[in-house]
C-alpha cells in the first residue's frame, strides 16, 4: 500500500515539475517577445528621429543658401540706382531705357516666392544688358571712372549670385530627394515639408552683363 502510496507521489510531483518547466518554458518565451519588441519600438522612434533631424537639417541649408542670394540680389538693387544716375548724365534722352531698368528694379524688390523673384530677377538683368549696350554708344560715358567702379561692383554682385544660385539649388535638389524619395517621403508628408522651387536663370540671364572698355 505504502508503495503504491509512493508510486502515485513520484508520478503526481513529475506532474507538477513537467508542469513548472512548461510554464517557465512559456514565461522566458514571453519575455523574449516583449523584449523584441520593445527593442523594434526603440528602433522605429530612432529612425523617425533621423529621419525627421534630416528633414529639418537639409531644409535648413535651403533657407541658409536662400539667404546668400538674397544678400546679393539687395546688393544689387543698391548700385543701380546709382548706376542709372550716372548713365543719364550722358544719355538723358534714353527715357525708355531708364524707366525699365527702375520698373523692373522695383518688380525685385517687390517680388515674393522664390519662383517670383527668379522671373523679376531675370526680368532685371535683361535690362541692364540693354542699358550697358546703350553705355557703349557713349564713349566719355565709359571713360567715366564711377560708371566703371559701379560696373566692376555690379559684375562682382553678379557672379556671387550666380554662385550663390548653384549652391541654392544643390542645396534644393538634395532636401527634395529627402522630400521624395522613400521612407522620409513618409515623414515628410506627415510633418508637412513641402518641397522648395529651384532659383532657374533664364537663358538670356545666364551670362554676366559685362562692358569692354
Amino acid at each position: 500500500m505504502k508503495s503504491l502510496f509512493l508510486v502515485h507521489f513520484n508520478k503526481i510531483n513529475r506532474i507538477y515539475f513537467d508542469d513548472l518547466r512548461i510554464i517557465n518554458k512559456k514565461g522566458d518565451n514571453m519575455d523574449l517577445i516583449l523584449i523584441l519588441l520593445i527593442a523594434i519600438i526603440i528602433i522605429i522612434i530612432i529612425a523617425v528621429i533621423v529621419l525627421y533631424n534630416g528633414l529639418v537639417t537639409a531644409r535648413n541649408k535651403v533657407k541658409n543658401a536662400w539667404a546668400q542670394i538674397d544678400v546679393q540680389l539687395n546688393r544689387r538693387a543698391d548700385l543701380i540706382p546709382n548706376l542709372v544716375e550716372t548713365v543719364k548724365g550722358y544719355a538723358g534722352h534714353e527715357k525708355t531705357v531708364f524707366e525699365d531698368v527702375t520698373a523692373a528694379r522695383a518688380g525685385l524688390m517687390n517680388a515674393n516666392g522664390v519662383k517670383e523673384i527668379s522671373e523679376a530677377n531675370n526680368q532685371l538683368s535683361s535690362t541692364l544688358k540693354t542699358l550697358f549696350a546703350v553705355a557703349e554708344n557713349y564713349p566719355d560715358l565709359k571713360a567715366n571712372e564711377n560708371f566703371k567702379d559701379l560696373q566692376a561692383q555690379l559684375s562682382q554682385t553678379e557672379d556671387k549670385i550666380a554662385y550663390s544660385r548653384q549652391f541654392y539649388n544643390d542645396c534644393v535638389l538634395m532636401y527634395n530627394n529627402k522630400c521624395e524619395t522613400f521612407p522620409s517621403s513618409i515623414f515628410a508628408g506627415m510633418f508637412n515639408f513641402k518641397q522648395a522651387d529651384f532659383f532657374e536663370a533664364a537663358g538670356e540671364a545666364r551670362s554676366v552683363p559685362k562692358v569692354e572698355f
